[in-house]
């Protein structure tokens, strides 16, 4: 049986890697989803951290599916590895306002018409590199480490409504957003090398994280919320250290 059936989704980012697997994949579990993105590939081309763009979004889906059920708030975009004396307060504005006001403006138009279903789930794509420094730029880092917090505040605050919200954290996940470092590793013969820092020694696939999306958007997650799930090959379960010397402790 389908594991979506019937269910009513809207994925933001859908245009290309997590957000493009994920539709394909609560499509082929029975929802209807409704794919945005602010580029061109999507169902619908939205702005992910206008207030306009995803009220719009959000209203028109309800209203052309008769409610709305699902939310993957996944849309972000990476700001680069700039240091922090290098970056302005535009580059940090810019890179808040998709990564972290986009998710924020989905729970708060995504959660009263669940409500009015009696519940629903939203998802939002936080990153590893909201839970310590060294997997992204100040920017990004701190956007999606406000996205963790803002999933376990939206919990608490939607007590009694039956809408959950979590997160996802993936790791090292081939996109657009690291397909330059992905391709110059390509380049120079050292694709093995991708991911080997953590335990499973790759680098992930988008349909792993849509996996993560689709365990949590579903009702097999039922009891899930305002937890941030990591999805990274065991990266963040341990410091930095060097391979040589976990070798000599085996």
């Amino acid at each position: 049986m389908a594991r979506l059936a019937g269910k009513i989704a809207v994925v933001t980012g859908a245009a290309s890697g997590i957000g493009k697997a994920t539709v394909e994949l609560f499509r082929s579990e029975g929802a209807t989803v409704v794919g945005a993105d602010a580029a061109e590939g999507a169902d619908v081309r939205s702005d992910a951290g206008s207030e306009s763009d995803v009220r719009a979004l959000i209203e028109q889906v309800a209203r052309d599916h008769g409610g709305l059920d699902i939310v993957f708030a996944n849309a972000g975009i990476s700001g680069g590895w700039a240091s922090i004396p290098e970056q302005t307060a535009d580059d940090w504005a810019e890179i808040l306002r998709v990564n972290l006001i986009g998710p924020f403006l989905a729970i708060k138009h995504a959660a009263p018409l669940m409500k009015l279903r009696g519940g629903g789930s939203i998802v939002c794509t936080a990153s590893v590199a909201g839970l310590r420094s060294g997997a992204g730029g100040a920017a990004y880092s701190a956007s999606k480490a406000g996205v963790i917090n803002l999933v376990q505040t939206a919990a608490q605050q939607l007590s009694g409504t039956n809408v959950r919200v979590n997160a996802i954290c993936p790791g090292l996940i081939e996109t657009g957003m690291t397909r330059p470092m992905y391709d110059a590793a390509r380049e120079r013969g050292q694709e093995s090398r991708i991911g080997e820092i953590n335990p499973l020694q790759r680098g992930g696939g988008p349909d792993e994280i849509a996996q993560a999306a689709l365990f949590l958007a579903s009702d097999e997650s039922s009891y899930v919320n305002g937890t941030a799930l990591v999805v990274d090959g065991g990266l963040s379960s341990s410091h930095p250290e060097a391979r040589a010397y976990k070798l000599r402790t085996l």
